[in-house]
């Protein structure tokens, strides 16, 4: 097999004299040549550690005869866009470095990558695009950050924020958490989004096994790298590419570890965005499909007990697969030429799981403190369901691990707002009460680019009263980190004139995560029939008026044109 680097070179003849000045050595040019991709940049920690990482690769391709040329398209922080309109950019950030990382392997061809993030729109980036340009490809994440003092981690610092805002805490202890929160580089160290999609990537089976999760500071993180180096040359040479590898099964795998993990709601924009690009269809009815009946098994922040690096230390996502096994599609293939059945014995037997258990040793742990047995899970329908209704006609995602009980079922007091600032506003000053659904609209793909509403939902989830009492419920999207009752993704959105942005003050609205329903039932505090329920919403539509986009050039205007609902996964037609 005639590799592509050197088809190329036969028609490209600048392609030599040009690669020659950059640095490469004349033996490089007929090498297996493999583009090195990642996020890398000060832009934050889950990337800025990414350059050795890069590195190791790098001599991994070399120690197995290919030469790997870097490329770089570094990713924003959610965490420092949080609290400003720096928040819009977040989602259509995920879109445009996917086509960026398209350009870099099309304008020209490599014969394979690896391909290196961290976090919440680097991650499923890369992997949108390995599904879209089809080239033998392998995933390296960039591991977790190590926890702070008392094992302090970031998704605290929302809830500690709220509580100095009511004067609970003080100014000097708020300074003391921002400062200590994040004490090393690599994605946050809880299961938030950047570490449910790490996870996804391993699951999908682009990964080598046993490698998403593990602390960034490690030198077993390290090695990884070197190993998917290595790897990266084989798959070229076999021409083993990510279509061969990345089915129907392989996301069905996928969503019974995230049922299985508890993982964040913004995979439910990530996962189908990124099974479009390899031709398959997936939704929030997928999700909601596998994750009933699925045991929920990890005792990982934010719904759990432990920083994210405890998730590597138990066993990663070998463990939770070996837990789940009978679930699972044991023959679909992987980036190692094996399938997942045959990683997961190989890794009985290579001392992988004894390595694990040394690191919980340390802490005087047991797996099982950290990763439960199938027959004790904390919950049996996993973790995400998809509520429907008059509401939400294409859908509305929540995180019920995380509700609380009271909220699973409810009909509250309507209090819309059309922007997040207003919203938790409202939730400060303790205008909102007991009994009351905050409605956050218009802050969907085509409204605002779909911020998270993270501020609004740690005020309320921090909030002894209304915790329990209040729901969110948002076209928007929520933190990976986000607890409480939170209801988002609310389709269709506000922008497109869906029944959020009808909702009225003192409308009831009912919520019924256990029979999937969130709808409008009432007036005015009154309830309706649902035949007159239909009547008034019709005649609320006839008046409604489309909103000027706010957004009169650049990305967001381009995101707010060509942005899809939420529920099929907000990328951009």
């Amino acid at each position: 097999m005639e590799l592509t680097s050197q088809k190329l070179r036969k028609i490209a003849p600048e392609l030599d004299p040009l690669r020659l000045g950059t640095g490469w050595k004349l033996e490089d040019l007929s090498k297996p040549q493999i583009m090195i991709e990642s996020t890398f940049g000060d832009s934050h920690p889950g990337s800025g550690h990414l350059l050795d990482l890069v590195e190791e690769a790098r001599q991994g391709v070399a120690e197995a005869g290919g030469f790997g040329a870097r490329y770089f398209c570094t990713d924003i922080c959610d965490g420092e866009a949080q609290g400003h309109d720096g928040i819009n950019y977040s989602l259509p950030s995920r879109d445009m470095m996917a086509n960026m990382i398209e350009i870099h392997a099309n304008a020209t061809p490599f014969d394979g990558g690896v391909f290196i993030a961290s976090c919440d729109k680097g991650m499923p980036a890369h992997l949108m695009a390995v599904g879209r340009i089809n080239i033998p490809s392998i995933i390296v994440t960039g591991g977790v950050m190590d926890a702070g003092p008392d094992l302090l981690t970031l998704e605290q610092i929302g809830k500690y924020n709220a509580m100095c805002e009511r004067g609970e805490i003080t100014k000097e202890k708020m300074e003391f958490y921002k400062h200590n929160a994040c004490p090393s580089c690599g994605a946050c160290s809880f299961m938030g989004t950047a570490s449910t999609m790490q996870v996804m990537a391993e699951a999908l089976g682009l990964m080598l096994p046993g490698s998403a999760l593990m602390p960034a500071t490690s030198k077993d993180l390290r090695e990884f790298a070197k190993k998917a180096g290595k790897q990266a040359v084989w798959l070229a040479e076999h021409n083993l590419t990510p279509d061969k590898i990345v089915t129907m099964k392989s996301f069905e795998n996928a969503i019974m570890v995230h049922a299985a993990i508890s993982g964040s709601t913004n995979s439910l924009l990530h996962i189908p965005a990124i099974a479009k690009e390899f031709g398959i269809e997936i939704d929030g009815d997928t999700f909601d499909r596998l994750h009933r009946g699925a045991h929920y098994l990890l005792n990982i922040r934010p719904a759990g007990e432990w920083p994210a690096q405890f998730f590597y230390y138990a066993g990663g996502v070998p463990t939770i697969m070996e837990e789940i096994k009978d679930m699972l599609h044991l023959d679909v293939m992987t980036v190692t030429g094996k399938t997942l059945g045959e990683n997961l014995e190989e890794l009985k037997k290579n001392g992988f799981y004894d390595k694990c258990q040394s690191y919980l040793d340390q802490w005087n742990l047991k797996r099982e403190d950290v990763i439960r047995p199938f027959d004790r899970p904390f919950g049996t329908d996993g973790s995400i369901a998809i509520l429907k209704g008059n509401l939400a006609p294409d859908g509305a995602v929540v995180k019920h691990t995380v509700v609380p009980k009271e909220m699973f079922e409810a009909v509250l007091r309507a209090r819309p707002f059309d922007c997040e600032e207003d919203a938790i506003h409202a939730v400060l000053t303790h205008e909102i009460q007991p009994g009351d659904a905050v409605i956050i609209r218009y802050e969907g793909p085509k409204g605002s680019g779909m911020p998270e509403m993270f501020y609004t939902t740690e005020a309320i989830a921090s909030d002894a009263t209304l915790g329990a009492s209040i729901a969110l419920l948002t076209d928007g999207r929520f933190s990976g980190a986000s607890k409480g009752p939170a209801i988002g993704h609310i389709s269709p959105e506000a922008a497109q004139g869906g029944p959020i942005a009808l909702v009225e003050e003192n409308d009831l609205i009912e919520i019924s995560i256990s029979n999937r329903v969130l709808r409008i039932v009432g007036v005015n505090g009154e309830r309706k029939s649902e035949e007159e329920m239909e009547a008034i919403l019709k005649e609320r539509k006839s008046r409604w008026q489309p909103r000027e986009n706010k957004y009169t050039k650049g990305v967001l205007k381009q995101f707010a044109e060509k942005a899809v609902s939420p529920m099929k996964g907000g990328y951009m037609e």
